[in-house]
């Protein structure tokens, strides 16, 4: 009992940790960009003294899930605490170096400033842009090596603890194939990115076969790296695209998908989802985790209106207004469940047996 409430603590004061350095950063950055660059600074509307309380009452909710969901055994408690701190501190600097060509890009709406040996003609024209005004996109090993980082501060520090919500639907979802061992399980995370959310999986489900699919050869780069153990890599990383994956129908017990469908114009969002469909096996699940939207979370409409103003995200909006649920049904799932957490909704569907 003693070590359950001493490791509770150190969670606790973990999160604190990460959620203070989270919103100092923010306000540094901001308080710089005004000062050195004031036509950077984006018009936003201002957050009541409510809607900052309903915030942070979230983001505690979002704790004492995370923390239930890692004692009822969804996923080890070791997970709380992994982060790569020494490397993350490394490459802290390089952050603030990159900030001036960011306000740049958002002072002259600058959006397809990307690397010159980028091949257009092997990515989907939505996708050469800078999202959120990154450097490269997400088409450089720059930009790779600080996004988890980069994500972390935007969410004061709750990105990985939002991510894991995928991991309770996704074990409960697969309870159809109990009947199967562990070892036999395919489990696909789409637009794996660096790897975080298919690291927390393997917590979760250490003799599952693991893939990762992502279009970014530098964030698959990244993923590796991640991803690797003393025993090797334990995920399978490809390159491709979501709207035509690589895989044979009905091969997946399981898929995943964490911050994908807000960066996709609404038919390529239909076609993932369809994919996904497809690469299911009857009676498999997909978890899918994205941002919140108006309808779900009202309360927050300033911070989602927000959210598209400041960084360069140009199919946020329409995401935000667009009825998923609807989309799930229309691409043939059922048995569709949902829940949001903080920034993040989680949605959990079924392909019928």
């Amino acid at each position: 009992m003693v070590e359950q409430r001493l490791t509770k603590f150190a969670y606790q004061t973990l999160q604190q940790g990460r959620s203070l350095a989270g919103l100092a950063h923010k306000q540094i950055s901001t308080k710089l960009m005004e000062f050195l660059d004031p036509e950077a600074s984006p018009e936003t509307e201002p957050m009541s003294t409510e809607m900052l309380t309903a915030l942070q009452s979230s983001i505690k909710r979002l704790e004492e899930i995370d923390w239930e969901d890692a004692e009822q055994g969804f996923y080890p408690k070791t997970q709380l605490f992994d982060a790569p701190w020494l490397e993350w501190a490394a490459r802290y600097p390089l952050i603030w170096l990159d900030m001036p060509s960011t306000w740049k890009r958002r002072r002259k709406k600058i959006t397809r400033d990307l690397p010159n040996e980028i091949n257009p003609e092997i990515y989907p024209d939505y996708y050469l842009q800078n999202f959120h005004h990154q450097t490269d996109g997400y088409l450089s090993e720059h930009s790779a090596s600080l996004y988890d980082m980069q994500v972390e501060i935007l969410f004061n520090g709750t990105a990985d603890a939002m991510r894991r919500r995928i991991i309770a639907p996704l074990k409960n979802g697969l309870s159809s194939f109990n009947n199967r061992s562990e070892e036999s399980l395919r489990i696909l995370d789409v637009a794996t990115g660096t790897g975080r959310a298919l690291k927390q999986i393997h917590s979760a489900f250490s003799k599952a076969e693991l893939i990762g699919l992502d279009l970014s050869r530098s964030y698959l780069k990244q993923a590796s790296r991640n991803l690797y153990t003393r025993e090797g890599n334990f995920a399978q990383l490809i390159r491709g695209n979501a709207e035509n994956m690589p895989f044979s129908d009905e091969s997946m017990q399981a898929v995943t998908c964490v911050f994908l469908l807000h960066e996709l114009p609404r038919k390529a969002r239909k076609n993932v989802l369809d994919e996904c469909w497809r690469v299911l096996e009857p009676g498999g699940v997909f978890v899918l985790a994205d941002s919140i939207q108006i309808a779900d979370s009202p309360e927050f409409e300033t911070v989602l209106e927000n959210f598209h103003k400041v960084f360069h995200e140009p199919y946020y909006y329409d995401y935000i207004n667009d009825n998923i649920e609807e989309r799930l049904l229309t691409s043939r799932f059922d048995s569709i469940k949902s829940e949001s957490h903080f920034m993040t909704r989680v949605w959990s569907a079924n392909k019928p047996l």
